[in-house]
């Protein structure tokens, strides 16, 4: 069986990218401070962007 790759291994199927909005900037913060670290990562912003 095959293992699924993480999501940032895998190529952007969009190719279109918008910026995160000011709300979710201020959400993706919050959880990198939460964690502890000083600015979000990766994943904190890919997050944000999924939150709805």
């Amino acid at each position: 069986m095959k293992k699924k790759k993480e999501f940032w291994e895998t190529k952007n199927p969009k190719k279109k990218s918008t910026p995160l909005t000011p709300s979710q900037k201020k959400n993706a913060m919050a959880r990198a401070k939460k964690a502890g670290r000083p600015y979000p990562n990766l994943v904190d912003n890919a997050w944000a962007k999924g939150k709805k």
